[in-house]
């Protein structure tokens, strides 16, 4: 079962209108989806967007005239909106970047560590090339590189070179292999998580390109809210929330111009001019934190557009 992280303070954050229009820009199992509709009436709008093809089928389950799903990338909600006459309609968006809990938990999916299957990790089955395949064509370096900046791991080059010398005598293509190779060189006694937490994450972000659309949906998200729209976005990493965070400053926030500066007054109006309203960044409680353990590292985030 995946229980939604920080769900009433996001559905808080959004200041939902009875007959507004939303986008749950990841649908995931629809446990943020199914309460924004509650708070909708019968001439408020929900889009909600998903690029793993068992999401969009779990929510045929939903059976509300005012839900409409969207099998894409959130990252190409702008022309979404285009496409369903929205842009610069919408009153909200909200972003939750987690992997869930079914995707974890389905051995098939191949993103857990400790449950054997294959290894593929795509969030979208249908698309793209597994984690299986990139390692095998992968060179030591670009393993390392993957892994450090994408794991933010310390040890890349040793999980690196052992990746590499064990796929020379056998190919890699389950889970557990990859997992085992990891544990093998990794004490468990040196980190409170698992050895191969950061590699998996790794490269389950680097498959998916998943800071590339995090970007992207940001940037689109300023075309298509209108004003006063809220942009409510829960990241699970640092990186995630860098990125987040980045964006939200550069939009939100004045840059400070040097004394003395050559510039005209036209130029310093356009240098002033923001474009989001930073409201406030969340975490969760220890309440939630303590019936939710996953929900330990989220961070929302929640700008309005101006």
């Amino acid at each position: 079962m995946h229980i939604s992280v920080l769900s009433t303070e996001s559905i808080k954050q959004l200041k939902i209108k009875k007959n507004g229009i939303y986008i749950d820009a990841t649908f995931g199992y629809g446990g943020h989806s199914n309460l924004i509709l509650k708070k909708l009436n019968q001439y408020g709008k929900l889009f909600s967007i998903d690029k793993d093809p068992e999401s969009i089928k779990f929510s045929k389950k939903i059976k509300d005239p005012k839900f409409n799903i969207i099998h894409d990338n959130f990252s190409n909600i702008y022309k979404l909106s285009i496409k369903y006459n929205i842009e610069k309609k919408i009153d909200g968006i909200l972003l939750d970047l987690g992997i869930s809990t079914p995707q974890i938990n389905t051995p098939e999916r191949g993103f857990s560590f400790k449950i054997d299957g294959p290894l593929d990790m795509r969030m979208n089955p249908n698309y793209g090339i597994s984690a299986a395949d990139w390692i095998a064509n992968a060179t030591e370096n670009e393993l390392s590189s993957v892994i450090k900046n994408f794991g933010e791991e310390r040890f890349h080059k040793k999980i690196a070179y052992h990746i590499f010398q064990r796929k020379k005598i056998k190919p890699i293509r389950r889970t557990i292999e990859l997992s085992e190779i990891i544990t093998k060189i990794i004490s468990h006694k040196k980190r409170k998580k698992h050895p191969a937490t950061k590699t998996f994450q790794a490269i389950r972000i680097y498959i998916n390109k998943e800071l590339e659309e995090i970007k992207k949906v940001l940037k689109n998200s300023l075309k298509i809210l209108k004003k006063g729209g809220r942009l409510v976005v829960i990241s699970f990493h640092s990186l995630e929330d860098r990125i987040v965070k980045k964006f939200m400053n550069k939009y939100g926030k004045k840059p400070s111009i040097p004394r003395g500066l050559p510039i005209t007054e036209h130029q310093i109006d356009k240098f002033k001019k923001i474009k989001l309203k930073i409201i406030k960044k969340i975490k969760p409680t220890t309440i939630e934190i303590l019936k939710n353990p996953k929900s330990r590292s989220a961070i929302l985030r929640v700008a309005e557009k101006i």
